[in-house]
């Protein structure tokens, strides 16, 4: 396959990723009435796991010793991110954990020059300042943003899902994606799982939350975390942030869709100033930074 074609397929990857994610906050939003998040996570992520090693069975058998305990770091990181979201959370408005969250759109290619010395070019921070100003937009409200301890370990989180994404970006494999996420939904299981237990876990007892659950373990996390991590194979990891800054855009969009709210002027400058972002960083130069891959190591 041609490197254009592939890397066309990569953006849509992270696109359809983004769409998926953004779909569940109207849904996350209606099960937190029932369903506390930790045990939410703890119900969603082992069914993640099975269902990607069901639709892939051998990926694992392909794994190296190596990739294993890349894929396990990551695993830890993503839940750690998805814990300290959640967490953040239970103190925060949801509109203000939604803009410090997407912070990880700067937080990655910071990240990614100290870590990897990739540079940083001007295209790229035109694209990050669109995103995180569409990002701004779509989720701050009039009473602004006070700085406290939900926000804080909410920026925490932000940080965490950009390490995630450098590391992916300068870990993943193409022909060994499908193990490294499956490896990285079950440590997340076991993460999620551990933080839930000391209170009890609490299961749907209905037919529609389950089924609600099911899309966002099998839709939003095991066929996203998929093709988040075959796509980071053949992208940097900050044209990865930027096409996924798309995801409160399409959280908007499905919100306006089918979660009964109202198309403002507000939510159409967001969403088309991080769409912007995303077309600006497709301008750029359709290569790999040279040493992104060899600079960590475990």
């Amino acid at each position: 396959m041609k490197e254009g074609t592939t890397t066309r397929l990569a953006t849509l990857a992270l696109l359809g990723m983004a769409a998926m994610w953004g779909s569940t906050f109207f849904l996350i939003k209606d099960l937190s009435d029932r369903i506390s998040a930790l045990d939410f996570l703890a119900v969603r992520f082992p069914i993640a796991t099975v269902a990607l090693v069901v639709l892939f069975p051998r990926a694992l058998g392909r794994l190296s010793g190596r990739s294993l305990r890349k894929a396990t770091v990551l695993g830890v990181l993503y839940a750690g991110a998805q814990v300290a979201q959640t967490v953040g959370l239970a103190h925060t408005p949801a509109s203000v954990s939604g803009f410090i969250t997407g912070l990880y759109v700067v937080c990655t290619p910071l990240l990614a020059a100290l870590l990897l010395h990739s540079r940083i070019g001007r295209l790229t921070w035109l694209a990050v300042t669109m995103a995180i100003a569409g990002i701004t937009v779509l989720t701050l409200q009039p009473s602004g943003l006070a700085f406290g301890y939900g926000e804080a370990i909410t920026l925490v989180s932000a940080v965490i899902y950009a390490l995630h994404i450098v590391g992916l970006g300068a870990w993943s494999r193409k022909e060994e994606a499908m193990g490294m996420a499956i490896v990285q939904l079950a440590v997340i299981s076991v993460v999620c799982f551990i933080g839930a237990v000391p209170n009890g876990i609490t299961v749907p007892d209905n037919e529609r939350d389950w089924l609600s659950i099911v899309y966002m373990a099998v839709g939003a996390g095991a066929l996203a975390m998929a093709g988040q991590t075959w796509a980071q194979a053949h992208l940097t990891a900050t044209r990865s942030a930027i096409i996924m800054s798309m995801e409160p855009v399409f959280a908007a969009f499905f919100a306006v869709l089918a979660g009964g709210e109202h198309l403002t002027p507000r939510l159409l400058t967001g969403g088309l100033l991080v769409f912007g972002a995303m077309l600006v960083v497709e301008l750029m130069p359709r290569r790999k930074i040279e040493g992104e891959v060899t600079h960590i190591a475990v």
